[in-house]
């Protein structure tokens, strides 16, 4: 027989794993004993399940686990869309380039142009034709100077307005990329 350590406050007790030293044959509290630690055992790992872990917790950490979720999401489809709109803003572009040094001239170019919807480099190139086609009766009476100004203004309007499509949404990433650390920090602290 063996006798628990005094400081656990046991002192004189057998542990009931042991055999009692009649026959060495286990005792049946013993046999109990590990069959309600291994149910134990057993009820503990199932509560531990993402999903139990989630349906267990007190409301402030339910709302910044969902608020989590769903800036996960929607960073991922911001993600995603950027990555589909610069792969097709570049195959536009590509193809903008090779007929427009293809050697046709200006005027089919903007006449191949002229009925689709473009982007990138051909909206630039069909915003600047438009001007020009607009400003040719004036560029006859007062000179080409202040037409090409014209011209080069509207060209700038396009390039903001496609600027400003391909830049949309990194605001969000960015503040989701740098308020991350804080509410990381925030559940830490939550959870001691």
């Amino acid at each position: 027989r063996v006798r628990l350590p005094e400081h656990f406050g046991l002192a004189g007790a057998v542990s009931p794993l042991q055999s009692t030293g009649q026959n060495d044959a286990p005792n049946r509290d013993a046999t109990d004993y590990m069959e309600t630690i291994t149910q134990t055992a057993v009820t503990k790992s199932a509560e531990i399940s993402l999903w139990h872990l989630v349906m267990q917790a007190s409301w402030p950490v339910f709302f910044v686990m969902l608020g989590l979720a769903a800036a996960s999401i929607w960073c991922w489809a911001i993600i995603f869309n950027k990555f589909f709109t610069f792969r097709r803003e570049h195959a536009a572009n590509d193809r903008f380039e090779q007929a427009f040094w293809s050697g046709q001239s200006l005027e089919d170019l903007y006449r191949g142009l002229g009925g689709r919807a473009t982007a990138g480099l051909a909206s630039i190139f069909l915003a600047a034709m438009q001007e020009w086609k607009q400003s040719q009766g004036a560029a006859m009476r007062a000179g080409f100077a202040g037409v090409q100004k014209r011209i080069e203004k509207v060209m700038d309007v396009a390039i903001q307005k496609e600027m400003s499509e391909l830049e949309s949404n990194p605001l969000f990433l960015a503040t989701i990329g740098s308020a991350a650390p804080f509410i990381g920090l925030f559940g830490t602290v939550w959870g001691i």
